[in-house]
């Protein structure tokens, strides 16, 4: 005779029971409505580019451009940057999570150095 033992299902806490971290977090604003950094610093809100070393956004590696890309996928004031780098027209670096080139958006760095002759098999 064999038995199958189930684990316990976890406890869900009830939206009555507030934990320390749900206290911590920051209130909930929509993205579209911060439009500068000071507001978003203003209501506590993490913003990735004050809170690493601006040498990450103006890497020289592709590895590092799309680490440096990742860290604004939760930026809070990613729309208001890209277009603020838009109408400065930045020269290079990642703004709002896109990579500019001598002024122009690009999909991806490429790396330095001549590119291979045959294509290398992924």
């Amino acid at each position: 005779m064999s038995t199958v033992i189930t684990p316990p299902t976890p406890s869900v806490p009830t939206t009555s029971q507030n934990t320390k971290a749900d206290q911590a977090d920051p209130p909930e604003v929509p993205f579209m409505q911060l439009n500068s950094i000071e507001q978003a610093e203003a209501l506590g809100l993490p913003i990735p580019c004050r809170a690493f070393d601006p040498e990450v956004f103006f890497a020289e590696t592709p590895a590092d451009v799309e680490y440096a890309k990742s860290l604004c996928g939760t930026c809070p004031v990613k729309e208001a940057c890209l277009t603020g780098a838009l109408e400065r027209r930045e020269p290079w670096g990642v703004w709002g999570g896109e990579l500019f080139v001598q002024g122009v958006v690009v999909a991806r760095k490429r790396p330095r150095g001549r590119p291979r002759k045959t294509e290398v098999m992924a």
